[in-house]
């Protein structure tokens, strides 16, 4: 029978194992490092969404208020063309105005 080998080759193969093992636990620590970095890039696009869905809501309320204002714009609007065309005097005013 054999012997399952010498001091010097045993020691040889421990350092062997011992150097995989570090390099193993080095790629661990990078992809490790890796992930983490990926799960704060994602916490922070979630938050920028977050952001972004907040500035849409205010400027939707924005533009509604102006549709609002638009609309009371075109009321009054009417509201002067008809008195213009009631009155004589009004309408002598507005085409001297505009001359």
């Amino acid at each position: 029978m054999m012997a399952s080998g010498t001091p010097d080759s045993q020691a040889r193969f421990g350092q062997s194992v011992k150097g995989l093992l570090t390099e193993k636990v080095n790629t661990c620590g990078t992809d490790v490092i890796a992930l983490t970095k990926q799960v704060l890039k994602g916490s922070r696009s979630s938050e920028l969404l977050g952001q972004a869905a907040r500035n849409m809501v205010l400027q939707e309320d924005a533009i509604l208020h102006s549709e609002d204002s638009l609309r009371k714009m075109a009321i009054i609007t009417t509201h002067l063309q008809y008195h213009v065309e009631q009155s004589p005097d009004l309408q002598d005013q507005l085409s001297h105005l505009l001359k």
